[in-house]
C-alpha cells in the first residue's frame, strides 16, 4: 500500500502542482505484477511492440557483424540501459489507454510520441547524451586494456573473462557504467510518462523524476535493479525474451509513474 507522508511539490502551470509521493519498499513488486496484467490485457499489441524492438536489436547485431564492428556489441547492449526509457514509450501509451478504459491498438503504441512531442524529444536528447558518453568511455577503456588491435570475436570474449586485462576492463566499465546508468535512471524514471500525461517541460519532468528517486531511494534502487536484471535476462536469451520483457517493464514503469507522481490543483492566491 502507499505510505501516507509529506509531499514535495513543484509549480507547473498556472494552478497545477506535481506531488511526489512516498512509497513502500514492496511497491516495485506490485508495479511488476501490474505490468504483467497489462501485458495480458493487451497481449497482441504488447507482443507486437516487443517483437518490433527484437527485430531492431537483431538487425543492429547482424549489421555490426557484417560491417566488422562486432566488438561494439557489448557496449551497445550495455548502452541499452540509457535508451530503454525511450524504447518503452509505446508501452506507456498502451498502459495509458488501458487505464482510461480503452482498447489499445498499435496507434496507441507507435503514436505515443504525439503527446507533448517537443518536450519528449528534448528528453530523448538528454538520454542520447548519456548514451554517447557511455560509448566514448567504452571506446577509451577498450583502447586502454586491449590497445588498438581488435582480436577475433572468440579471442576477445574469451579474454574478457579469463585474463587480467579483460576482467579489469569489465570491472572498471561496470563501475563507471553503473554510476552513469543510475544517473540516467534518476532523471528519466518517471520523466517520460509524466511528459506524456501532462503538458509540462522536460526540465519539470526531470525534476519530478529526481525527486521521486531522492524521496524513495531504497524502493527506487530496487526498481533499478529489477529493470537491469530483467533486461539482462532478455539479452541473454538472444533478444527473444525482450519481446515480452520490454513491454512488461514498460507497463510496469507506467504504474510506477501513477504511484509516484500526482497532480493537485492549487489556489489562485
Amino acid at each position: 500500500m502507499m505510505v501516507d507522508a509529506k509531499k514535495n511539490t513543484s509549480a507547473t502551470q498556472a494552478n497545477t502542482q506535481l506531488t511526489i509521493n512516498r512509497i513502500d519498499i514492496n511497491r516495485p513488486r506490485q508495479w511488476l505484477i501490474a505490468g504483467i496484467n497489462d501485458f495480458r490485457s493487451a497481449a497482441a499489441v504488447s507482443l507486437a511492440y516487443g517483437l518490433f524492438w527484437v527485430g531492431v536489436s537483431l538487425a543492429v547485431t547482424v549489421g555490426a557483424y557484417s560491417m566488422g564492428l562486432w566488438h561494439w556489441l557489448l557496449p551497445l547492449v550495455a548502452g541499452f540501459m540509457f535508451l530503454g526509457p525511450l524504447v518503452a514509450v509505446g508501452s506507456y501509451g498502451i498502459s495509458r489507454c488501458l487505464s482510461r478504459g480503452g482498447i489499445p491498438n498499435m496507434g496507441d503504441a507507435f503514436g505515443a510520441w504525439a503527446s507533448n512531442t517537443g518536450q519528449l524529444a528534448m528528453m530523448g536528447l538528454m538520454m542520447m547524451i548519456f548514451f554517447i558518453i557511455w560509448i566514448r568511455v567504452a571506446t577509451l577503456l577498450f583502447a586502454l586494456f586491449f590497445g588498438f588491435n581488435v582480436p577475433s570475436p572468440l579471442e576477445l570474449y574469451s579474454a574478457l573473462f579469463t585474463t587480467a586485462e579483460g576482467l579489469g576492463m569489465l570491472l572498471v566499465g561496470s563501475l563507471f557504467g553503473g554510476v552513469l546508468a543510475f544517473g540516467a535512471f534518476s532523471i528519466s524514471v518517471v520523466a517520460i510518462p509524466t511528459l506524456m500525461d501532462r503538458d509540462l517541460t522536460f526540465m519539470e519532468g526531470i525534476e519530478a523524476s529526481v525527486k521521486s528517486v531522492a524521496r524513495n531511494f531504497r524502493p527506487m534502487l530496487l526498481w533499478a535493479a529489477i529493470l537491469t536484471g530483467c533486461t539482462i535476462v532478455g539479452f541473454a536469451t538472444l533478444f527473444i525474451g525482450l519481446a515480452v520483457i520490454l513491454p512488461v517493464l514498460g507497463h510496469a514503469s507506467w504504474h510506477a509513474y501513477e504511484d509516484l507522481v500526482g497532480v493537485e490543483q492549487g489556489n489562485d492566491g
